[in-house]
């Protein structure tokens, strides 16, 4: 294990953060259905970590939204052309906190928001809009962290906080859900594991000031994922409450490790887990905030005025190109079959809003209408798959990775919705000391378990993934060969 002494590296450590919360309303992502925001309940931030040692350099950004994608990454590009010539620009890492209730930046989704807003005449804020006024705070953000980066020091460390659970049972006849009403009394189990470790990396600088946290953990930001408000869930709450105990100026860069079946929700212990909640007087966001921080809390504890090595700092960029999922006829008929049903609900629904257009002034109206259009395009896309399929003409996916090594420790990073159980796999056979996971570093969807797809469900049928269980292990084991690579 690396000491204090031995802290030898050249590393320099810039931070900055900027405030992307949309200027006007906007079409809030992550359901089916769209949700106009009607106000912001708290902030949505990108936060900025540059770490460079003259070799190599790394460059993340964190970012209070669903996922990132390729237009917002391109945009955070272009406007740092000319201004910091000696940044690689192909090191730069956009990930997300998967909160839900933040705007859309990925236009080429299944859903088609952008297109149904069009459609229902709805007064939205543009997503390319969104994309030009996020990326150039993102970009500025950037410019700012390489610019004020200065020789600092790094610790790094681990706790556990009960957040994520995973969200997906199954019952008596092997058949898998996400969430619902788990009083069935066909109910057999929870399909799989969860991960409450929380990883923490401390940086600091030349005097030995606390100047900045990493904080990993395998659980999307979606306590409040069908609210109708702007806000970055429970991370804003856990910066609150770690700004009170370190400092308001303290830089707090969140990181989603892999949990494609994991969220904040529990699915026993309901009423047991409010009666708590009511008697400490806290949200559930807040509890979700103090458990975190206390995680992180007891690490630093720990880790007191230590310093760990920093070197080498490698970084491994590299796009693999992954099967996709093949589906059966069977699959592709029952897709087809519902794409059909939803189809005849939504032209329903915009029938009643053609005869009685006084329905447009309630409040909400647009909701069964864009639910039935986002269903029926997603179990459509399974189709259109299908016939690419059948006429030898689909192509693999393509999935961009970060393998970065920092001493002792390594990140992983992939574009998607990544089950647990790949997760666990890697961080098993990796070598580094303590291994970091960052999903959704792009605008994938879930790559499900072998175990989910047998039961199916929500995020484990063709039309939740392009990429199966068979891509999801390529990737994990190619991950694990390049960790390898990087300790040889």
């Amino acid at each position: 294990m690396n000491t204090q002494s031995q802290n030898t590296s050249n590393l320099k450590i810039g931070w900055a953060r900027a405030d992307i919360t949309p200027p006007e309303p906007v079409a809030l992502c992550g359901q089916f259905h769209i949700r106009m925001s009607e106000g912001v309940h708290d902030p949505l931030t990108a936060t900025v970590l540059v770490l460079d040692d003259g070799n190599d350099q790394a460059v993340f950004v964190s970012c209070d939204l669903v996922a990132t994608s390729n237009e917002l990454r391109d945009d955070v590009i272009s406007r740092l052309a000319g201004r910091v010539d000696v940044l690689n620009p192909q090191k730069i890492i956009l990930h997300a906190t998967h909160t839900h209730t933040a705007p859309n930046v990925c236009p080429k989704t299944s859903f088609q928001h952008e297109e149904t807003i069009t459609l229902l005449k709805i007064d939205a804020m543009d997503t390319e809009d969104y994309i030009c006024f996020a990326g150039e705070r993102i970009a500025d953000a950037v410019d700012k962290a390489w610019k004020s980066r200065a020789t600092g020091k790094i610790a790094f460390g681990m706790d556990y906080a009960v957040v994520g659970r995973n969200r997906r049972w199954v019952n008596t006849e092997g058949v898998s859900k996400m969430l619902g009403n788990t009083n069935d009394e066909k109910f057999s189990h929870v399909e799989g594991y969860e991960d409450h470790s929380v990883g923490v990396i401390a940086t600091r600088d030349e005097k030995g000031e606390l100047t900045g946290l990493v904080v990993n953990i395998a659980c999307p930001s979606q306590v409040v994922g069908g609210e109708y408000t702007v806000s970055a869930d429970f991370w804003h709450d856990i910066r609150v409450e770690l700004r009170k105990r370190f400092g308001e100026t303290l830089f707090i860069l969140p990181q989603l490790s892999a949990a494609g079946d994991q969220c904040p929700h529990l699915m026993y212990d309901k009423q047991a887990h409010r009666r708590m909640l009511e008697l400490a007087g806290r949200t559930e966001r807040e509890e979700y905030g103090l458990r975190v921080a206390d995680a992180v809390s007891r690490a630093l504890a720990i880790l007191g005025d230590r310093t760990d090595a920093a070197a080498p700092l490698r970084h491994h960029v590299e796009t693999l190109q992954l099967p996709v999922t093949r589906i059966t006829q069977q699959q592709a008929q029952d897709a087809r079959n519902e794409a059909e049903t939803w189809k005849h609900t939504f032209d329903e629904e915009i029938k009643k809003l053609e005869d009685d257009p006084s329905l447009r002034e309630q409040p909400r109206w647009y909701v069964p209408a864009s639910r039935a259009r986002s269903r029926m395009l997603w179990y459509q896309s399974a189709v259109d798959r299908y016939e690419q399929q059948e006429k030898n003409a689909a192509k693999p996916y393509p999935a961009g990775i970060h393998v970065i090594r920092l001493g002792d420790i390594v990140f992983a990073t992939n574009p998607f919705e990544y089950y647990l159980d790949f997760g666990v796999f890697i961080k098993v056979r990796s070598k580094a000391v303590q291994t970091f996971l960052v999903q959704l570093a792009g605008s994938a969807t879930y790559v499900p378990s072998q175990r989910s797809t047998q039961g199916g469900g929500y995020g484990s049928v063709p039309s939740s993934n392009p990429v199966g269980p068979e891509g999801g292990r390529m990737l994990a084991e190619k991950t694990i060969d390049v960790i390898e690579q990087l300790w040889k």
